[in-house]
């Protein structure tokens, strides 16, 4: 397993209670390296939203936990945010609550000579996403082969 990924496990194992105590959903952890910086990404959610105040709450909780255990060993930023509108869909409970909605999907490789789809979100399993098209037709992609999936904002 990378370092990065082992921190974001042991990240994940130590917010989970905070998290669930609260009554809040964990979304996602990452380890990301931008520019010179590194960056530990909490993103939460609730019915309703999340507000700065949900936020901050974590933070704090989290950060003590964070210089308690001390197992990162590189300087980093720690974030706790909401995951936005642009939320992407990562994990099978994601994707199951957004069944039936519009989505946008991002390709790694061109299908057809294009890497950006839209339509319904049909159904999913282990290695492929179904959408369909306003074309009334299914497209089937390769998880592998998707960049970002995400709920298509309408404005």
């Amino acid at each position: 397993m990378a370092r990065r990924e082992e921190y974001e496990r042991m990240t994940e194992e130590l917010v989970l209670p905070m998290i669930e105590e609260n009554k809040f959903e964990l979304v996602d952890v990452e380890y990301v390296k931008e520019g010179s910086n590194w960056y530990l990404r909490i993103y939460i959610d609730k019915p309703g939203g999340i507000n700065i105040d949900d936020c901050e709450l974590i933070s704090r909780a989290l950060s003590d936990k964070l210089d308690e255990k001390d197992f990162i060993q590189d300087a980093y930023i720690l974030e706790v945010s909401s995951p936005g509108l642009g939320r992407p869909l990562k994990k099978d409970k994601d994707f199951n609550r957004n069944i039936g909605e519009r989505v946008e999907i991002k390709l790694y490789k061109a299908v057809d000579k294009q890497k950006e789809f839209e339509g319904i979100l049909k159904s999913f399993d282990k290695t492929t996403v179904t959408i369909e098209t306003d074309e009334e037709t299914d497209m089937v992609f390769e998880r592998s082969n998707i960049a970002l999936i995400r709920l298509a904002l309408d404005f």
